[in-house]
């Protein structure tokens, strides 16, 4: 990789004269500028690399790239990371990704030519290629890229997944669907194949019909819910893998004049407080956010200070409400 000092003598100047165009100091003549331009491009020499080399002390910064911010669970995740961070005096951050691996790619890319000591990211899918900058330590966060070889800190819902599958057939129900999450995600996928090996434990199947490809925005959750209930079998509870899905669920079962539980039970991964003021209040997965989030930091402040943190793997835990049937001894209509 090319140095500063390699762009100064392609170009013909001094390091310092380098460091004023790069930095847009005007005290540089334009034939001089133009030289060091020429010679980075030539050199293939990027910005961020200036930074680091001209670097005599950390920036006391991380960069926090999630995947959705208007994602409850995100928005959370974010708050309890800002707030570990700040109490290892580091400030940070913050870029959407809105679920787009090119956007992801983006806020990383800045993040890192801002001089960040160290990265966080919630992966908008599980395999394209991130590139966070030389020597920038970094930790993945809920989700994770097989790929890339770092420390992930996240949550297992596979048993709460099981948990809640005995949950709804301990209540007599058999025909269960799921609102998946993007099949590129290895939450998405994990998801899936959790609630697909439950059923299984229990002599259930689950049917292609009953697997509605969503992408963890609350519009999938409504197309997908009115699919199934479109069906000559509708199921009789839709799981719904991330909350805002289960919102759109929500909305999808109220349109059609259905009532929940009574014509048909929903319950949600990711559990957010507002799941405990709807009409019914949501059973739901919850996921120990504040524990993950300072779990995340703490493991990427390893990393900055020369420490080889371990992934981290926490459980997620079954909260029982009434949108599945709980406490009504009304049995579902037939829809």
């Amino acid at each position: 990789m090319a140095s500063i000092k390699d762009v100064a003598a392609e170009a013909g100047v001094s390091v310092a004269t380098v460091s004023r165009v790069l930095n847009s100091h005007p005290s540089v003549s334009p034939d001089a500028r133009r030289r060091v331009l020429t010679a980075v491009d030539a050199l293939g020499y990027r910005p961020n690399a200036v930074a680091r080399s001209l670097r005599t002390d950390q920036t006391r910064t991380l960069g926090l790239v999630i995947s959705d911010v208007l994602n409850p669970y995100f928005t959370e995740l974010a708050r309890f990371v800002e707030e570990e961070a700040r109490s290892l005096g580091y400030s940070v951050i913050i870029g959407n990704a809105d679920e787009r691996p090119d956007l992801q790619e983006h806020h990383v890319r800045t993040l890192v030519d801002r001089r960040i000591d160290g990265l966080l990211v919630s992966p908008a899918d599980g395999s394209s290629p991130l590139a966070p900058g030389s020597g920038t330590p970094m930790v993945f966060v809920d989700r994770w890229i097989q790929s890339v070889d770092v420390p992930v800190v996240r949550a297992d819902g596979c048993e709460a997944i099981r948990d809640l599958v005995a949950h709804l057939y301990r209540l007599g129900h058999r025909r269960l669907a799921i609102i998946a999450g993007p099949a590129a995600t290895t939450t998405g996928n994990e998801r899936v194949e959790a609630f697909r090996e439950a059923l299984r434990e229990h002599g259930l199947a689950l049917p292609d019909t009953y697997i509605g490809q969503g992408d963890f925005r609350a519009d999938s959750g409504r197309r997908v819910t009115e699919s199934f209930l479109a069906l000559p079998e509708p199921p009789e509870v839709v799981f719904a893998a991330d909350n805002l899905m289960a919102l759109g669920a929500l909305d999808a079962i109220r349109a059609r004049g259905l009532r929940v539980p009574q014509d048909i039970g929903l319950a949600a991964f990711d559990d957010i407080p507002w799941f405990l003021h709807t009409d019914p209040p949501i059973t739901a997965i919850a996921q120990p956010t504040g524990e993950l989030a300072r779990a995340a930091v703490r493991a990427l402040v390893d990393l900055i200070e020369g420490r080889s943190p371990q992934s981290v793997t926490l459980p997620a835990r079954l909260v029982v409400r009434s949108s599945c049937g709980e406490h009504t001894s009304n049995r579902r209509s037939n829809l």
